[in-house]
């Protein structure tokens, strides 16, 4: 039988990754307008576009290419933020899955700094290599967009260089051009050392481990 993506409830200590539905969309709008300052050279959906942009990612998740997830802190119930398992590679054989991107990732201004991206990164990471047993992960982001390649580097994922004109940009005012992607991807030789400086980073975030 031919590997389905379908991405499974993954829950941490102050984050639940649910796989993505209608009933986030509230929870998703108010998330998105929080504050956009730092949405350069990521797209958010703005709060009247989040319906449709729900639909579009449920469109994607029915062709098998995205397992989309809304982000909950567990710690007050509210939406967060989103994320996807993207493009499932398989060579071995159909039944099995040799690499998947993590990516469509955007978290409110509030969540940003707080442990939350550390600890859904540990979940998604986790679950492919351990239970998908993939050979890489893979992430991708504008190759101008500081923030974002820190913020990848800092979950363990090594850059592997900028694929030019490689998709479209995000970037306001630039609608119909191509962006240059940072690329970067952890294999699974380097996923244990990767998991146990996730787990110490998320720890850092725990109550009472101040």
């Amino acid at each position: 039988m031919a590997f389905t993506l379908e991405g499974p409830l993954l829950e941490g200590e102050s984050v639940r990754l649910e796989p993505l539905s209608h009933t986030h969309v509230s929870g998703l709008a108010e998330a998105a307008e929080e504050d956009r300052g730092t949405y350069e050279f990521t797209w958010v959906p703005r709060a009247d576009e989040v319906a449709d942009y729900v639909d579009a990612q449920l469109a994607r998740a029915a062709t098998g290419r995205l397992a989309p997830y809304a982000q909950i802190s567990t710690a007050t119930g509210r939406v967060v933020g989103a994320t996807s398992y993207w493009e499932p590679r398989s060579w071995r054989s159909e039944d099995s899955l040799d690499a998947i991107e993590v990516g469509f990732t955007w978290l409110a201004r509030s969540a940003q700094g707080t442990g939350v991206n550390a600890e859904a990164k540990l979940l998604l990471f986790r679950h492919a290599f351990e239970v998908w047993d993939v050979s890489r992960v893979d992430l991708k982001t504008d190759a101008r967009n500081a923030r974002s390649r820190a913020a990848i580097e800092s979950v363990g994922a090594h850059f592997e260089g900028v694929l030019r004109n490689w998709s479209r940009s995000w970037a306001p005012g630039e609608d119909g051009e191509l962006r240059d992607s940072a690329v970067f991807s952890i294999t699974a030789d380097e996923w244990p050392d990767c998991r146990k400086r996730l787990e110490q980073r998320v720890a850092r975030f725990s109550p009472g481990s101040g």
